[in-house]
């Protein structure tokens, strides 16, 4: 059976891709983000998860920094970060940081490292 989820339902703001939604009670192993970061220098503190997360980039430019590495991600861009990898991103500018984050599990696992 197909679920159908109303943007609604999950959206933090009217009129905006943002919000989270955690999809194991609709039969997915995976939960989404549509992060939007109008702040220049916002973004989440150093974290880790125990699974895989995916970021696609849809407007804007972040600094990932990914481990060891610091990457430097535009529109049109995709990020994969593996396993138990501590990961933090922060918007450029000079406008928003939209992106699409996808979680390989059914709920949020997060280790917050700062």
């Amino acid at each position: 059976m197909a679920h159908i989820i109303d943007r609604e339902t999950w959206t933090r703001t009217p009129g905006l891709w943002q919000g989270e939604l955690q999809l194991a009670a609709h039969g997915s192993n995976s939960c989404l983000i549509f992060n939007y970061q109008a702040e220049i220098g916002g973004g989440p503190r150093l974290h880790t998860h125990p699974y895989c997360e995916i970021f696609i980039v849809r407007q804007g430019t972040g600094l990932f920094s990914i481990g060891d590495q610091q990457i430097e991600a535009t529109a049109g861009q995709i990020l994969i970060v593996p396993p138990n990898t501590p990961h933090k991103f922060t918007n450029l500018g000079p406008g928003p940081l939209e992106s699409t984050d996808i979680h390989e599990s059914g709920s949020f696992i997060t280790e917050w490292l700062e």
